[in-house]
């Protein structure tokens, strides 16, 4: 394999990884991944040189956004900003009750 190649496959990894880790892996949020792996798959993109290298920075950039976002929403959590804690306390809790393995019920909400 070439090095270009090994970038690529690099680079569509992590941006793989960051969306499945932020935006979710439901069956509902399932299109993001599928946009993603059509993206990468596209062969169009490989008549253009330059092409690819814009695509490989644009995935580059995508995945430092999705991953930044995300640290400075648990940032703002930590700091005790007027935000909903709801969330982070939920994750605290399943992080904590996992530890010693257990998981917590699923809350019925009407």
């Amino acid at each position: 394999m070439n090095s270009e190649a090994l970038q690529v496959a690099k680079v569509y990894r992590q941006l793989l990884k960051a969306v499945k880790k932020h935006v979710g892996k439901e069956e509902s949020k399932k299109h993001f991944v599928d946009y993603v792996a059509q993206k990468f798959r596209d062969k169009s993109i490989l008549s253009k040189p330059h092409s690819i290298q814009q695509e490989i920075k644009l995935a580059r950039d995508y995945t430092f956004l999705l991953n930044s976002v995300h640290h400075q929403k648990d940032l703002l959590f930590s700091y005790n900003i007027a935000v909903d804690r709801s969330d982070e306390m939920k994750r605290v809790l399943g992080k904590s009750a996992a530890s010693v393995g257990l998981s917590l019920p699923e809350v019925y909400q009407p």
